[in-house]
């Protein structure tokens, strides 16, 4: 079952949550490409400029890379409880690198390496009823199986990969926030109404320049 605020962390689970929530978190923008052996395919689908996701102490918690172009979805969604309709599910949107080993806050490992990220949402049934306001989340696979970001993957196969992040029953989440309109810059991180830290950043939806928002320091604040 997909958890409220399953968001997967970086080697700041290692530490308590209360030095974790105290500190603030900054994006800092870079050039560099993904590390060699990446592949090609999905490397030349990225823009050109990365983001580091920083904690207060200036350690990297990860490293993104966001798609140049996201393909607009043929019957875009217009449901309330959906954040970015404009997407299809199964779109490939980025990379995220961790560069230290670390878990998800069910305790679920996450080693430390890149993974690819596809849009999906939480299925309406009654294993996830109350879950979360929105159903937008991204799954994490791990990059050296997911190689064709052109393709929009099936939900079963999305999941099929991404429970090989953890080794679990369960896949590698992050949950999907609203844009902030209190940010004015992209890319940046903020605190949500949760108090969650997110990154901001732009992407092209379909040729529209289209913000989107994610969490990188989270919490479960389910039953």
């Amino acid at each position: 079952m997909f958890q409220r605020r399953f968001s997967v962390l970086g080697f700041i689970l290692l530490l308590s949550s209360s030095i974790a929530f105290a500190q603030n978190y900054k994006v800092v923008t870079d050039s560099t490409p993904p590390g060699a052996g990446f592949p090609a395919a999905v490397a030349s689908a990225l823009q050109p400029q990365g983001m580091k996701f920083e904690d207060g102490q200036g350690h990297i918690v990860a490293e993104i890379w966001l798609a140049k172009a996201l393909p607009a979805a043929p019957n875009p969604a217009s449901s309330p409880d959906v954040l970015y309709g404009s997407l299809a599910p199964g779109t490939f949107v980025g990379v995220l690198q961790f560069p230290a080993k670390g878990s998800d806050f069910r305790g679920q490992p996450i080693q430390a390496g890149y993974y690819t990220l596809r849009y999906e949402w939480i299925p309406e049934d009654g294993n996830h009823m109350g879950v979360s306001q929105y159903r937008d989340f991204l799954l994490l696979l791990p990059a050296a199986k997911d190689t064709n970001p052109s393709q929009v993957m099936a939900f079963k196969d999305v999941i099929k990969l991404s429970r090989l992040t953890t080794g679990t029953g369960h896949p590698g989440v992050l949950s999907m926030d609203p844009a902030s309109s209190s940010v004015t810059s992209l890319p940046a991180a903020f605190q949500d109404d949760s108090q969650d830290w997110a990154i901001q950043a732009k992407a092209s939806i379909g040729g529209k320049a289209t913000p989107l928002a994610f969490v990188l320091v989270g919490e479960y604040q389910g039953g």
